[in-house]
């Protein structure tokens, strides 16, 4: 009985099998949101030292800014983090059912979030006319929190894929060179990144311009081109055998956790940055 308990339980925080003692997996996406913490930080830095010293003509922010509508979705990215932390915590015990559910909550919350953001893109395009070109107040504004909005759809769409996983077969095929197998992953995942962020910009600026319907028809080839990426993608990840979803692909949700984490963080510091600012230092 006792050696049945030991063979059940997975360290997921040490792998004897790496260099460093840290999973690939985890190391790969730490390596990435740590150059992710430096882009953030330049347009963050950037859209402060404008606030802190805007030219004449600037347009005043809380003309337009609605705290009430902001603070809901900072409450909502919040609780959505909360349930990717419980989504990690119940697929390390191997509660399968338990993360489907976690998983599933946060691409809803992580889908209103989204919602409330074009709400708010739209209605200061409509009703301020403040677009990227308009001020440099739109510039920072737009440029800073439409790239924040990026990662989280590409966090929303990462989530729909594993909840998607979560219930087909998945086991490694040993048939298979792994290095071929680890670049296709990384080459795959990175053309699904940089089309997905293009796709999210092009939509959000045709959005505010009013013009959906000449997006769809302009930007058909970078649309299908997207869908194929994320389709091969998926294809990849779904490797042929028995061994169904569950605690051994803890570290696979334990790195989507540590990406939806960071983009909560990353609004924790936008909402005082960009909005509290405003009302609190520069009245």
């Amino acid at each position: 009985m006792s050696s049945h308990a030991g063979a059940g339980t997975i360290d997921h925080h040490h792998d004897p099998s790496t260099t460093t003692g840290i999973p690939n997996k985890k190391l790969f996406m730490w390596a990435f949101l740590a150059s992710d913490c430096m882009f953030f930080g330049t347009l963050i830095s950037t859209h402060l030292i404008y606030r802190l010293h805007p030219p004449a003509g600037s347009p005043d922010p809380r003309d337009f800014f609605s705290i009430e509508l902001t603070s809901f979705s900072t409450f909502i990215l919040l609780m959505s983090s909360l349930l990717m932390a419980l989504a990690v915590n119940a697929i390390q015990k191997g509660n399968v059912k338990s993360t489907r559910k976690m998983l599933l909550g946060t691409i809803i919350f992580g889908l209103i979030f989204l919602a409330c953001q074009v709400y708010e893109f739209s209605h200061f395009v409509h009703a301020y006319e403040l677009t990227l070109s308009s001020s440099l107040f739109g510039s920072t504004f737009y440029t800073l929190t439409g790239t924040h909005g990026v990662h989280v759809a590409i966090g929303v769409l990462w989530l729909v894929l594993m909840y998607i996983r979560s219930f087909k077969p998945t086991v490694a095929n040993t048939n298979r060179p792994w290095v071929l197998v680890s670049l296709a992953h990384l080459a795959v995942w990175v053309a699904s990144v940089v089309l997905g962020m293009y796709v999210m910009l092009e939509l959000t600026h045709a959005v505010l311009d009013g013009k959906v319907g000449a997006f769809f028809g302009a930007n058909f080839l970078p649309l299908a081109g997207f869908l194929a990426a994320i389709g091969i993608l998926f294809a990849f990840g779904r490797d042929r055998g028995e061994v169904e979803f569950g605690e051994a692909n803890a570290i696979d949700v334990e790195s989507m956790g540590l990406y939806w984490h960071f983009v909560d963080i990353v609004w924790i510091v936008i909402f005082p940055v960009v909005y509290l600012l405003e009302y609190v230092f520069l009245s």
